[in-house]
């Protein structure tokens, strides 16, 4: 998979092929990034449905899709799926987000 660089980009921003969200590394420059606590985590995959960058990762090999963390790479660090995560195990949620340390 090769990475496109904004030279090759066309003008105005245009985006001619549909799903391609994997071909750009756009995580850069996010201040802040999402923390999974595993041990918090039902699983309800609310974190993916509602991430606008395909940067949740999960794990489909099983009976039940499971989250398993973060691809980084795509995170803009909107804070979307720490809003959208339910404090469901301990009255805690999965996601938190925090500053990021660069």
């Amino acid at each position: 998979m090769s990475t496109i660089k904004t030279k090759d980009l066309l003008e105005g921003g245009i985006i001619r092929d549909a799903g391609n969200a994997a071909d750009f590394k756009t995580g850069d420059w996010r201040s802040n990034v999402p923390q999974f606590v595993e041990e918090n985590c039902i699983h309800c995959m609310f974190c993916w449905i509602y991430c606008p960058d395909t940067a949740v990762a999960i794990d489909t090999s099983g009976e039940k899709t499971k989250m398993t963390g973060f691809i980084f790479d795509h995170c803009k660090g909107c804070g979307i799926c720490a809003q959208h995560c339910p404090p469901a195990a301990k009255g805690k949620a999965a996601i938190v987000m925090v500053r990021e340390e660069k």
